[in-house]
This record gives structure tokens, C-alpha cells and sequence, in this order.
């Protein structure tokens, strides 16, 4: 892999977490229906999805070492990033899913690269997604993590599941549900930029296509 594709993987994984990581901080208003979107979605599940293309069409073109090389690069970088653009519990938050997600979706993508070009990438960040999911919004929120920050009060403020559903409960809750749901969308979403950038990618370096 030369520098230069690795300083462009490295800068645009960076791009989308520190996007994201600011961007998550902030509900997305507005009503779906019955639903209210601001106890459901935060605008940095629309944007953290791109960080799996990114790991995935390295790990495609130059194999699962060069993709951990871009995925620990980036954690470091993007958990500077996070503390100037975000809160430092956020970035704490930030990082461990990060790191523990990326790295499960390479592992995912390599074992899935021989089976058909679309199962590896959207495997990998199904899976990807639901640790990243989890872990992010637990430590972020969660009155369980709370040494490592103080709480945003309108993060756990009570209220219906999703704004419409059963008992009430705290809305990072809810945020955790309507995130994961909008990533999985953009999983789907992403398997078409990635059918179209693998072409491209398949053409740098000398590791042979695979997924």
C-alpha cells in the first residue's frame, strides 16, 4: 500500500468519525407520523456508516493487516478530533466502539471476501453496526458510565420508547434503537457507492480481487 493511499484512507476515516461524533449531539427534529424524530435518530447515523466503506475497500483491495492499520490510524486521530469537536465522554464513547466495531467488520469482511461482492461488505457492517451501536450509546449515556462524564439531561430524559411505543425510558435509549435501524439502512445504502469504488480500487497495489 503506498503512503499516499494510506494517508488518503487514514484522512477520510478520520473525516467521517470526527463528523459524526459532533453530529451526534444533535436530535434531528421534526415528526414521522406519530413519531417524533428527535427521541428516535441523531444526525450522526446518517454519516457514521461511511467510516465501514472506508475500512472495507481497504481491507478489499490491500487485505485485513493494511485495513487495521487504517482503522488504528484513525482511531487515534479521530479521538483527538472528538475532544476538540465533541465532549470528552463522547469521545471515550467514541473510540471504543470504534475500535471494537471496525475491527470485528474486518475481521467479518475477510472471512465473507470469497463469497458473493455484496455479502462481505454488508455483513460485515451489519455487524459492525450493532456492537458499535451498543457500546457507543452505553457509555456515552448510560447512567452506568457516568465517571467518565456528566450526562447530557435531555439524554436521559424519560420518554416513550421511539416517542410512541410502551413504557417510558431514558432517550438515548430510543436514539440506540433509531440508530441502528438508520444504519442498517445505509448499509444497504453503501453497497452502492462500494460496488462502484471497488472497480476503482481493484486497480491500486497488487493484492488480488477478492470479495
Amino acid at each position: 500500500m503506498k503512503p499516499l493511499h494510506l494517508i488518503i484512507a487514514i484522512g477520510a476515516m478520520c473525516a467521517v468519525v470526527a463528523a459524526s461524533n459532533y453530529l451526534v449531539q444533535f436530535p434531528v427534529q421534526g415528526t414521522l407520523g406519530a413519531l417524533n424524530l428527535a427521541d428516535l435518530l441523531t444526525w450522526g447515523a446518517f454519516t457514521y456508516p461511511a467510516a465501514f466503506l472506508v475500512t472495507d475497500l481497504t481491507n478489499r483491495r490491500f487485505g485485513p493487516a493494511k485495513a487495521r492499520q487504517v482503522v488504528f490510524a484513525g482511531f487515534v486521530i479521530a479521538v483527538i478530533l472528538s475532544v476538540v469537536l465533541a465532549t470528552p465522554r463522547i469521545a471515550i464513547a467514541s473510540g471504543t466502539a470504534f475500535m471494537v466495531a471496525q475491527l470485528l467488520d474486518v475481521l467479518v469482511f475477510d472471512k465473507l471476501r470469497q463469497a458473493a461482492w455484496w455479502r462481505a461488505p454488508l455483513a460485515s457492517s451489519f455487524a459492525g453496526s450493532a456492537i458499535d451501536t451498543v457500546l457507543f450509546f452505553s457509555i456515552a449515556f448510560s447512567a452506568s458510565f457516568a465517571m467518565f462524564g456528566p450526562n447530557d439531561d435531555f439524554a436521559i430524559t424519560n420518554a416513550p420508547l421511539l416517542g410512541l411505543f410502551g413504557a417510558e425510558v431514558p432517550r438515548w435509549v430510543s436514539w440506540a434503537v433509531g440508530d441502528f435501524a438508520v444504519k442498517l439502512l445505509m448499509a444497504l445504502v453503501m453497497l452502492a457507492p462500494y460496488r462502484v469504488l471497488r472497480t476503482l480500487v481493484d486497480r491500486i497495489g497488487s493484492r488480488p480481487a477478492a470479495a
